[in-house]
């Protein structure tokens, strides 16, 4: 295949590799999602950063001695000379095989509304859109790049997130040096604004009692202790908590030994204030607790959607 990195001679051994595995972190999705921040915000943490690098050449970039043992970002989208997806997924698993990188996709999607707003003020067009509305270019470029968003190893929402929250993410996930331990990312949500795209695991949390039918409790938060224990008395709470935490007990591990480097753990209830903050807060206390690193996000505790 073109461009295939070519497999290690019977004369390479284990002693010629360099000690520590490059980390190539490949940044794709739908334009206007923001991977060209996303490849900066890497680059801000020590990341080589490649952009809108030609499919055939990425594996003589991965030759360069100078990015052995160092990270290297490459973006890789509908705007890439010679860009197919099938081929670039067959290099990805050929990369994937070689010791020497540990290789991740990371796939940024928004929802349609917000990327053509986003199109609208920038004023700039849509690469599949040239004669057409944005949001022609838009689903076209969904087709094309579904088999990417499958395969991606880390899917990001960044319709609710602000560049600064992107940057803070991404510093979570891929901050040098390498680590083999499960990144653990828990995040509340409101069933009204979608279910967050990167998750892996969700709950619904929304049978629970309800504070926002307290008076007292409606402007409070599942931060506020006051709230915690309005939750805490709903009689199905601590078998739903108990039983949360037996099921992450036991697959925890199991992901890990697939292989699986981030999970995420998603709890959603109707506003996203309350009940998931709540849960959410709980959760990531136990999960601390058992000295798992763990990152904790409130996805719409800012917003005003009733709970």
């Amino acid at each position: 295949m073109e461009g295939e990195t070519p497999p290690m001679s019977d004369a390479e051994t284990t002693a010629d590799r360099p000690a520590g595995r490059s980390r190539i972190v490949f940044v794709t999705g739908v334009s206007g999602a923001g991977k060209s921040s996303a490849l900066k915000a890497l680059e801000d943490i020590g990341y080589e950063a490649v952009d809108n690098l030609p499919i055939s050449l990425i594996a003589g970039l991965l030759g360069v001695e100078s990015i052995e043992g160092r990270g290297l970002a490459v973006g890789i989208d509908v705007r890439t000379r010679d860009f197919n997806v099938g081929a670039f997924l067959d290099q990805l698993e050929t990369l994937r095989a070689l010791d020497r990188f540990e290789i991740h996709l990371v796939y940024l999607d928004c929802d349609d509304d917000i990327l053509q707003r986003r199109f609208a003020a920038s004023r700039r067009r849509h690469p599949l859109a040239q004669d057409r509305p944005v949001a022609d270019g838009i689903a076209r470029e969904r087709v094309i790049s579904a088999g990417l968003q499958r395969r991606a190893d880390v899917v990001i929402d960044s319709s609710s997130l602000t560049l600064g929250a992107l940057r803070a993410l991404l510093a979570d996930r891929f901050a040098q040096p390498l680590c083999d331990v499960l990144s653990l990312f828990v995040v509340s949500f409101s069933y009204g604004h979608g279910l967050p795209r990167e998750a892996d695991l969700v709950f619904d949390v929304r049978f629970l009692r309800n504070p926002y039918y307290d008076p007292v409790l409606k402007d409070l938060t599942g931060c506020d202790v006051e709230v915690g224990a309005h939750i805490e008395e709903d009689p199905g709470f601590e078998r739903f908590f108990d039983t949360l935490r037996t099921m992450l007990g036991d697959l925890l591990p199991r992901f890990e030994v697939e292989g699986k480097t981030y999970l995420t753990v998603a709890l959603g209830c109707t506003g996203g204030r309350h009940r998931s903050v709540y849960v959410a807060e709980r959760l990531s206390a136990w999960l601390s607790g058992m000295g798992r690193k763990v990152h904790l996000r409130h996805r719409d505790l800012g917003r005003s959607t009733a709970d």
